[in-house]
């Protein structure tokens, strides 16, 4: 979604108000948790769903 709104991490941290290292773990799927109130933040900046930017993986 970064790339399709040519947004850069730095610019997202900025309008979402949350570090670029929390972004950083969210990018890589690596957090274990995330607020509904980032989640929001982060899609009203990229103007998109939860469902454009979430995947889910079940355990093997």
């Amino acid at each position: 979604m970064l790339a399709k709104r040519k947004m850069s991490l730095t610019e997202l941290s900025q309008k979402v108000g949350i570090t670029m290292a929390n972004l950083s773990i969210l990018k890589q799927g690596k957090a274990k948790a995330v607020r509904f109130s980032t989640l929001e933040a982060i899609c009203e900046a990229l103007d998109c769903k939860p469902a454009d930017i979430l995947d889910y993986e079940p355990d093997s």
